[in-house]
């Protein structure tokens, strides 16, 4: 369409009018027709204002509707005749009785060829029979909107950057003509631009378009990728029918600077309540590395963030305090400025949580064998998940703890049992701090008994004659306040250990006297050792298991 054509067409208008002004005027509403034929309202194209479609039927039986035709009419001036308008497509059923107009019957201005007048709105009347005769014309059963339907070409906002931080809300309006789907400039027209989101006294701007349908906006100062602009345009003229809008965000087309960061943490564990110390350095790659002063970086340790700025020399220093929360956390670095980008950077941080260790028992067997259960947890998230944790058992010795060497350890969840040799004295268990728990010790505890032992053992006679006698006699000890001393009345066995055998069998049994004295006797059947030995009660240890025998021959 030219565009002195575009909205003055009377010249053409007339001639149609002329060469139709013998057409019969048609009623607003035709009354003839059959009451089994229906037709439904004719509907523009909105994609294409040149076509139409609408809906026809019959009710009457074994019959289906065969043609359809339309007229279009300004007034009673009849400007297009469409002979046949075509079914829908019939594989849609919802397109079952929908009729549109052929391709080539697509309506156009007549500068394009066609027979409609200029741009306006039509009345579309509608012809239906059906294959039984019936027939149904409906005047007015539809407006052809034949106007322009306007469409932005392009809408941008130019390329804010590093060194320019305005966005520039820059266009074309357009209009696709009707028909003949040519594109055509929409000058003179407003054009709104707002910032979405924008702040309650921010006022929308109104453009106006060129001749050639350009706007160009004043610079808006934005303050990062993420500020949209949206242009809108509505008009509903003689010539023009439609909205149209478009948005952009600054993130599509921004140019930010970007840099080289480096960070790190002076630890990578950190107790609650410990202050941690992140250092870094901003540098500009495409300025030879020169340091970047004055910029905003954002320091972050879990819902800790620490905004600070880069010195003259492009270091910079964040402090943020560790506490107790999930055990594990990782601390990144990140710009403070979209316009100013570089890769995050993090590292791990862990941060155990209190810890409690509780003693749920301690015992101290008559063999010497200790044996400690402990419960360690969370102090204040006992339900917490993590992996099972090691403890050591200690014991005092010269004033210190030394650490006891463990026989067995048995893990059950937050249940550990120790095992390990001893002789009794004061012992706790200890949790060194990992990842996941802070350390914990257990209160300090004792375990005591006494030693024995047997002394001046004799076995005999020597040699002695198979089947007879052998009595061992010997004194019980125990060590008791700080000396060896007798002891009485406690429980004895005479053990024999057959020559070659490594297996005391215990052949007879009694009580040592008040003095600690001990005489036990059995019959002699073979070469081998002999000895008295003690099994310790709750106070008392078994006496030594190697403690040798007295030797006894056999003849």
């Amino acid at each position: 369409m030219r565009a002195d054509l575009r909205l003055s067409l009377t010249a053409a208008v007339a001639a149609v009018a002329l060469a139709a002004s013998t057409a019969p005027a048609l009623a607003e509403e035709t009354p003839a027709g059959s009451p089994l034929v229906g037709i439904g309202r004719a509907v523009t194209d909105d994609t294409q204002r040149g076509v139409f479609e609408v809906t026809a039927w019959t009710d009457a039986p074994q019959a289906k509707v065969t043609a359809v035709s339309a007229r279009i009419r300004q007034g009673d001036t009849v400007v297009a005749t469409v002979p046949t308008l075509v079914p829908g497509d019939s594989w849609d059923p919802r397109l079952a009785n929908t009729f549109r107009l052929p391709a080539e019957a697509t309506l156009k201005l007549v500068e394009d060829g066609g027979t409609i007048p200029s741009l306006g709105t039509y009345a579309i009347d509608v012809t239906a029979t059906d294959s039984l005769g019936n027939k149904l014309t409906r005047a007015d059963a539809g407006r052809l909107d034949f106007r322009l339907r306007p469409e932005f070409v392009s809408f941008g906002v130019g390329v804010p950057a590093w060194d320019d931080r305005n966005a520039r809300p820059q266009g074309t309006l357009s209009a696709v003509q009707p028909g003949s789907g040519d594109i055509v400039p929409l000058p003179d027209r407003t054009v709104t631009v707002r910032r979405d989101g924008a702040a309650a006294d921010e006022t929308p701007r109104a453009l106006v378009t060129s001749a050639a349908g350009d706007f160009t906006g004043e610079p808006y100062a934005v303050a990062g990728p993420g500020d949209t602009f949206t242009a809108s345009f509505t008009e509903d003229s003689a010539e023009v029918h439609g909205s149209v809008s478009a948005s952009r965000s600054v993130s599509e087309m921004y140019k930010p600077l970007r840099a080289t960061a480096t960070a790190a943490a002076d630890r990578k564990r950190a107790l609650s309540g410990e202050t941690v110390t992140i250092n870094g350095r901003l540098t500009d790659p495409a300025a030879a590395g020169a340091p970047l002063a004055d910029q905003p970086v954002r320091v972050a340790f879990g819902p800790q963030v620490a905004n600070v700025r880069t010195g003259a020399d492009g270091r910079f220093t964040a402090k943020l305090l560790a506490f107790a929360g999930s055990g594990q956390y990782e601390w990144e670095v990140t710009s403070g400025d979209p316009f100013l980008v570089f890769d995050r950077l993090s590292g791990p941080l862990a941060v155990p949580l209190e810890s409690r260790l509780d003693l749920r028992s301690a015992s101290l067997s008559a063999d010497g064998t200790l044996t400690v259960s402990v419960n360690l947890r969370a102090l204040y998230m006992p339900d917490a998940s993590m992996s099972q944790q090691d403890v050591q058992l200690e014991q005092s010795v010269d004033g210190g703890w030394k650490r006891v060497p463990l026989r067995e350890t048995v893990l059950s969840w937050e249940d550990i049992t120790l095992r390990a040799g001893s002789r009794g004295g004061w012992f706790r268990v200890r949790h060194l701090t990992t990842d996941e728990l802070a350390g914990a010790t257990s209160p300090s505890f004792r375990l005591a008994r006494f030693d024995t032992r047997i002394v001046s053992l004799n076995a005999g006679p020597e040699p002695v004659a198979k089947g007879g006698y052998v009595t061992a006699t010997g004194s019980l000890q125990h060590y008791w306040d700080g000396a060896w001393r007798a002891y009485g009345n406690a429980p004895v066995v005479l053990q024999f250990q057959a020559k070659g055998s490594t297996t005391w069998k215990t052949v007879a049994s009694g009580r040592s006297g008040s003095t600690g004295k001990v005489s036990l006797k059995a019959t002699a059947s073979a070469d081998g050792s002999w000895r008295i030995y003690c099994f310790g009660d709750y106070r008392h240890f078994n006496s030594p298991a190697s403690a040798g025998g007295d030797y006894v021959d056999v003849r």
